[in-house]
């Protein structure tokens, strides 16, 4: 298989006796070895990895300690298997730190209904205990997966699983040990779901290749990459780093649970799917990025292993489901190529949205920017840039028109205002490469237009509004921020 993750497998997909290590999992009291290499060092990964969710909740020493040794042992030998890993899932202070982490992410409930709320009732400590316990007699079994649909920008509805709050606290847990494991080993051209990475740094890295010669872009997308993971294979992936069967049990049972689903009638129904088909990890459950980016890791391996990368001077840049390959040359025969090892992987282009051009007589999406051909407002002169994309735009634009529409005329203004700013600054946060002034007026314009609809609503007033509710009433005396401020401290931003 691709990707040169096919390691000896006993009958039921998991590692059998014969890949076993013959030392054991390095102890809790390793200390970090700084391994330094393209992305980042081990001390800064781990860093990045404690901080990056959650704020200021800190992660227990002792779990630090077990992160640090297990990445040092995985970044140090990269054919170490570990296999004394199942202890550690259940071990109090990773439970802990796990179902604070759930906590703190909020999220609905799963087909138990139990709450976050009903469980500190009933006692956290105690509820935890029960779970820890049903690990360690290997009793426990998770519960279904609530599939929700959410409406994509194209209209369509992506399927969402919903785990029970046990299975989000044991999945998070089980993340909070293997993270850093397959951190060592994912490939320096993944950006999604790593410490120390993110959307913005995949596209500054995209934005550099075009201006060092690599112009020829294969804009690909994946037709549901995460319903669409063969079993066997990712089961594989793991293996080839784990092989304690007991934590390779644990994950193949969330990805064969069944799901439930409610139809317009309010009738449940239940299916097995993904234990069917063999294939899917649910998009929504905490484990399932990094089982994403782990079954990822095979295209990228297999890409530079075939000689790909040199053949067509191509780089990958990849976030999760969405990716480009950046080429010097023969773009078309790359396409062909990502074509064939996708096939051979399992997974299916779609070819609605996969497509070849050449920059700058084309530009393309990619993670909500297009790139493409820019003119400088000073000079006049041309360059290859990046900008919010109309559809990040028309996006950030329904999003408001949705939060001032007639349903929060009972709100109050200042309220409203409030969440707004919060959306805006978001947006803005993450939209702030490139020329962005013109989509930051076009944002600040809309939002004040449909404020003041929305008071002209709620108050009966008649007309435009525009004399009782001018720009500066909004920015003044409610609050509203204002994008436009945000490009002084960008001197890159401003057209």
């Amino acid at each position: 298989m691709v990707g040169g993750d096919d390691q000896p497998e006993s009958g039921d997909g998991q590692a059998g006796r014969d890949g076993v290590a013959e030392r054991p999992v390095v102890s809790d009291e390793a200390g970090v070895m700084p391994v330094e290499g393209r992305s980042l060092s081990s001390r800064r990964t781990l860093k990045a990895a404690r901080e990056r969710r959650l704020g200021n909740l800190a992660t227990p020493g002792s779990l630090q300690k077990l992160q640090t040794a297990l990445h040092a042992k995985a970044k140090a030998e990269p054919e170490f298997r570990f296999y004394a890993l199942y202890d550690k899932i259940y071990r109090d202070d990773v439970l802990a730190y796990a179902y604070a982490c759930c906590r703190a992410n909020k999220g609905a409930a799963g087909v138990d209904g139990q709450s976050f709320e009903e469980v500190e009732a009933y006692g956290v400590e105690r509820w935890l205990g029960e779970l820890a316990q049903a690990l360690r007699e290997e009793s426990y079994r998770p519960e279904a997966v609530r599939r929700v649909f959410i409406p994509k920008p194209n209209g369509k509805l992506r399927p969402l699983g919903i785990p029970c709050l046990r299975e989000r606290v044991c999945q998070t847990a089980a993340r909070l040990v293997l993270e850093l494991i397959f951190e060592a080993d994912l490939q320096p051209e993944q950006y999604a779901y790593r410490a120390g990475r993110n959307a913005l740094d995949a596209v500054k890295e995209v934005h550099s290749l075009l201006n060092t010669g690599y112009r020829e872009i294969v804009d690909a997308d994946l037709s549901a990459y995460y319903d669409s993971i063969p079993h066997v294979e990712l089961m594989k992936s793991v293996a080839r780093r784990v092989v304690d069967r007991r934590v390779l049990h644990l994950i193949k049972m969330w990805l064969e649970a069944p799901v439930e689903e409610t139809d317009e009638r309010g009738r449940k129904k239940r299916t097995t799917h993904n234990l069917d088909s063999g294939r899917g990890t649910p998009q929504g459950s905490p484990i399932s990025p990094l089982l994403a980016n782990l079954y990822m890791r095979r295209f990228v391996l297999g890409w530079k292993r075939l000689g790909l990368e040199n053949r067509f001077g191509a780089r990958i840049v990849n976030y999760a489901d969405d990716m480009v390959i950046c080429c010097k040359r023969g773009a078309d025969e790359a396409l062909t190529a990502m074509r064939e090892i996708m096939g051979r992987l399992g997974l299916t282009v779609n070819e609605e949205k996969t497509r070849t051009c050449r920059v700058p007589a084309e530009s393309f999406d990619f993670l909500g920017y297009t790139f493409g051909r820019c003119y400088s407002t000073q000079t006049g002169r041309a360059y290859i840039g990046t900008r919010p994309s109309k559809k990040s735009i028309k996006r950030m634009i329904e999003a408001i028109r949705a939060q001032t529409d007639r349903r929060t005329a009972g709100l109050e203004a200042t309220w409203l205002v409030q969440a707004l700013n919060r959306k805006l600054v978001g947006w803005a946060n993450y939209f702030r490469l490139g020329p962005v002034s013109k989509a930051y007026r076009a944002i600040d314009a809309y939002t004040v237009a449909r404020l003041r609809r929305w008071l002209c609503g709620k108050h009966k007033v008649e007309g435009g509004g525009r004399t009782r509710y001018p720009d500066e009433y909004f920015h003044e005396n409610l609050g509203l921020t204002r994008l436009g401020k945000f490009t002084q401290r960008l001197p890159w931003a401003k057209a």
